[in-house]
């Protein structure tokens, strides 16, 4: 049988079919049960010392029943799935719990009415359970690669949301640089009224005082504030694409995610809105500022990085991104670090002013982008308003914290 991608599973992955079920041994599907007590008993398992070697328990649901079609029973309390097993005959229930993934190991008295402690012997059978699974999923590699590279094909994904922590990390540095900056202006206050800068030795200990350090500092912090910024627009502008019903897959996410800061702000807000436009073109100027004064070593602030000796005095020399002409007398100005802090306030003012703004109550709560969500026209309908948008990631949090706590 051929799936998407040309890959025919039963005839490609013979083989190494072969390889995981000889790498299992003993371990084998339980089948129908061979008791009238065995369904109580697996009921009343326990957990063994096994269950801490398991592999993660995506991995052992793929070996078992999605490459060996492995039998599996449904949901029950705090339970997401059961495969039942069977170990040299003896019965065993792999489970994926809300305490974990575990081995289970039935509890064989028929008048019991609760789980008890594993026998020796289900410890002993456990360990080596775990270890065989181990060595099963090493072997199934292939088949897992496959199984990646075939969902991130599709939209069944689920894209992590993290901008609210990347913005509280802008803010962090964003309300520190202003602190200082207001700190810095009380010193030179302070020292305009206490020296008298007339005299050349009071002038040199105004240079060498304190207000110069901290004026240098609220410098570095604002370069950090401006850094986050660009850390959390590239994040923000993936899952703004995805809400937008922009990207739709994996592939396209991969492909968002490795470009560049321009390509992910016109994939998400585009460039036809004039205010966008301006707000990119002032954004984009800074970026280049701050990557060349900061990431690519170009010495100064305006990309120079050398002087030369001439009759007018020392000259900059600045490196350029043209192949042709490497070097230049020309540069833009200085940035100036309260400049850079005001666009980035000023755009994110019009964003959330937009008719983007219905995507902010999502950005900031932690819920992962649906990719499903943008192909059926979920998101759609909820960007028509804030209050619709607010309404769905409620519900969607309800269901994240029903799933974690296994409330079926």
């Amino acid at each position: 049988m051929k799936e998407d991608g040309g890959v025919n599973v039963a005839g490609d992955f013979a083989d190494l079919r072969r390889k995981v079920v000889r790498a299992l041994g003993e371990i084998e599907p339980a089948g129908p049960p061979q008791s009238e007590n065995e369904p109580k008993a697996l009921l009343l398992s326990s957990t063994t010392r096994g269950s801490k070697l398991l592999p993660p328990y995506y991995l052992v649901y793929f070996l078992l029943v999605d490459f060996l079609q492995y039998q599996r029973m449904g949901l029950w309390e705090k339970s997401a799935w059961t495969v039942p097993i069977r170990y040299e005959g003896r019965l065993y229930a792999i489970e994926h719990q809300k305490m974990g993934l575990r081995i289970s190991a039935p509890n064989s008295d028929p008048n019991a009415r609760m789980s008890g402690r594993p026998s020796e012997q289900q410890e002993m059978d456990s360990e080596l359970i775990a270890k065989k699974i181990q060595k099963a999923v090493s072997f199934a590699t292939p088949y897992f690669s496959y199984r990646a590279k075939k969902e991130a094909e599709g939209n069944r994904l689920n894209v992590l949301n993290h901008c609210e922590w990347l913005f509280e990390r802008f803010q962090f540095f964003r309300t520190r640089f202003f602190e200082e900056k207001d700190e810095v202006e009380r010193q030179n206050e302070s020292l305009r009224q206490d020296k008298d800068c007339t005299d050349i030795q009071s002038l040199l200990g105004v240079l060498n005082s304190v207000v110069l350090e901290s004026s240098t500092e609220a410098d570095w912090i604002a370069q950090a504030a401006v850094d986050a910024f660009f850390s959390w627009s590239e994040h923000a502008f993936i899952h703004i694409a995805i809400l937008r019903g922009r990207v739709h897959n994996g592939s396209q996410v991969a492909e968002l995610a490795a470009a560049s800061w321009k390509e992910k702000f016109r994939a998400s807000l585009g460039l036809e809105n004039p205010v966008f436009k301006r707000h990119y073109d002032t954004l984009l100027h800074l970026r280049v500022q701050m990557r060349n004064f900061m990431a690519h070593g170009a010495f100064g602030k305006r990309g120079e990085a050398f002087l030369f000796h001439s009759g007018a005095g020392a000259v900059p020399v600045l490196l350029t991104e043209d192949t042709t002409n490497r070097y230049s007398f020309f540069g833009d100005p200085d940035f100036d670090e309260v400049e850079a802090i005001n666009a980035i306030d000023s755009f994110l003012s019009d964003l959330w002013s937009s008719d983007v703004s219905p995507a902010e109550p999502y950005l900031f709560s932690k819920v992962p982008s649906i990719l499903t969500f943008a192909s059926d026209g979920s998101y759609s309908k909820a960007m028509r308003s804030k209050k619709a948008m607010s309404q769905l990631v409620e519900y969607l949090q309800n269901q994240m914290d029903a799933a974690a706590n296994m409330d079926w």
